[in-house]
């Protein structure tokens, strides 16, 4: 990133229209969620990380996801502490545990006390809000 681009923090709404699909823009911004086992990461199972679509920021090594049948990609940690924010989210009449990036601010999903151990965490991710690299440098099948 050169000078005249802003951080990803400091982006415009206007800025991030520019750069995001507007699925990205309506999960990673407006705090969107896509439907249920559509989300094209969710049976994703090689070596690789995890990073936000937003921003680029490595956020999930893909030896903790697991497969969770809650029909989004879930991981039971995050690649480290400063990787992911949360906040409680009150929206739409419970209460969850919102994860944002810790980089950029993006919505990325909820997280939930019914993982695996060791952490017994299932971060519930949206795959739009996230792009996959492979460990051996290939595209994603």
């Amino acid at each position: 990133m050169d000078e005249s681009t802003p951080a990803p923090a400091e982006r415009t709404e206007d800025e991030w229209r520019s750069i995001l699909s507007e699925e990205e823009y309506h999960i990673l911004r407006e705090r969107g969620t896509e439907p249920k086992f559509s989300g094209e990461l969710l049976d994703v199972d090689e070596p690789g990380r995890f990073r936000c679509a937003g921003c680029g920021a490595v956020l999930f090594e893909s030896d903790t996801k697991y497969g969770s049948n809650s029909g989004w990609p879930s991981f039971y940690d995050v690649v480290d502490a400063g990787a992911v924010e949360t906040a409680v989210d009150d929206r739409h009449g419970m209460q969850r545990i919102e994860v944002t990036c810790g980089t950029c601010g993006g919505h990325l999903g909820h997280v939930f006390d019914d993982g695996p151990e060791p952490t017994g965490k299932r971060y519930c991710i949206n795959s739009v809000a996230l792009e996959f690299d492979p460990a051996d440098g290939s595209e994603p099948e």
